[in-house]
């Protein structure tokens, strides 16, 4: 052992003279230890951790035994108690840490794909919406070009252009509506006033605004209900909810088809599913039917006439607003076409 009465010169000298003998015994202790490391790189964090602190605690015991001679003096004694007691403390403290770094990283990790899918939503959404907005634009210019120069000058033609113009207006109304709700709904600051709705009166109201547009796509929307429940909601929300749900179903509906809308209770929810006859949603597009500007193929049935098919904001906002009110909602293949199933809580009585 080293004297601490001796010079620094001479402890110098010791330490150098007993350091080969040192790494005899400490650095199999520290291979091992790499091993084990190496094995457990794709493990979890907190047995990593805990190997590596290990590993110089035994490593330190193993040098100073063999140094000792294996002579069990009573300061050998207490540097053994030093080590296991160090080893006590830090062991836990090393699988605690471990986990929670884990536990951050893990986080982290999905905080990075959230953000990532979230990116790459609003890059779809602005590319859709930059071409969607593009099209009416253009109409509603090249029309208002023609009326100012007087290219279209019979009162039958200029009613046409301002009807045609009306439209186009009423349709970019539309899709700077559906942003502004889809960005409260995703920014959080959407507000629900909860009350108790009769979904007879929502339901009502969703088909018959949707009446004109089912007439002129000589669609037929149907209407039917088990029972008439009254769910806990926001009436405006609702009536968003199932007026988007038909809407997209008499879009994907070719003429003469059907639009079923079917109305009932299971278990403590209301259930509201909206039948269309679209064809079928091919089985790598209907887990994104609900993304953010999503439109799919030529798979589902497109509408005729050359009609746009949507800003693809409605049924991600549907999905918001049945969220936002603690419900549920999913899409299946069914039939001649697709059902979309909304499942809300009922109100307590």
């Amino acid at each position: 052992m080293i004297d601490p009465s001796e010079p620094f010169d001479q402890v110098i000298a010791h330490a150098l003279a007993i350091l080969p003998l040192v790494l005899l015994f400490a650095l199999p202790v520290a291979g091992l230890g790499a091993l084990v490391l190496y094995r457990l790189r794709r493990g979890s964090l907190a047995s990593t951790l805990t190997v590596l602190v290990l590993t110089p605690v035994i490593a330190t015991l193993a040098g100073v035994v063999g140094v000792s001679g294996f002579m069990f003096t009573p300061a050998l004694t207490t540097m053994l108690y030093v080590c296991v007691l160090v080893a006590v403390i830090t062991m836990p403290m090393a699988f605690l840490l471990g986990r929670a770094i884990a536990r951050r990283s893990v986080w982290e990790r999905e905080a990075r794909n959230r953000e990532r899918t979230a990116e790459a939503s609003r890059r779809e959404l602005v590319a859709w919406i930059s071409h969607d907005l593009r099209s009416p634009l253009a109409g509603i210019r090249a029309m208002a070009e023609a009326l100012a120069d007087g290219v279209v000058s019979e009162r039958s033609e200029v009613a046409d252009y301002a009807q045609r113009i009306s439209g186009e207006t009423t349709r970019l109304s539309a899709m700077v509506g559906d942003l502004f709700e889809l960005s409260r709904i995703t920014a959080g600051a959407l507000r629900l006033t909860m009350s108790a709705v009769p979904l007879r009166d929502v339901v009502s109201d969703a088909v018959a605004a949707q009446a004109p547009v089912a007439q002129e796509k000589m669609v037929k929307v149907l209407a039917t209900a088990e029972s008439w429940p009254v769910v806990s909601g926001s009436d405006p929300e609702l009536a968003r909810i199932v007026r988007n749900l038909v809407s997209n179903a008499i879009r994907h509906t070719p003429p003469d088809g059907t639009v079923a809308v079917q109305i009932g209770v299971d278990g403590q929810d209301a259930l509201i599913s909206v039948d269309d006859s679209c064809g079928g949603i091919p089985d790598d597009e209907i887990g994104r039917v609900f993304d953010v500007a999503f439109r799919g193929t030529q798979a589902r049935t497109p509408e005729r006439g050359g009609n746009t098919t949507g800003g693809g904001l409605g049924l991600a906002i549907a999905k918001g607003l049945v969220e936002a009110h603690s419900g549920r909602i999913g899409v299946q293949n069914h039939g001649p076409g697709c059902r979309f199933e909304v499942r809300l809580p009922l109100a307590m009585p």
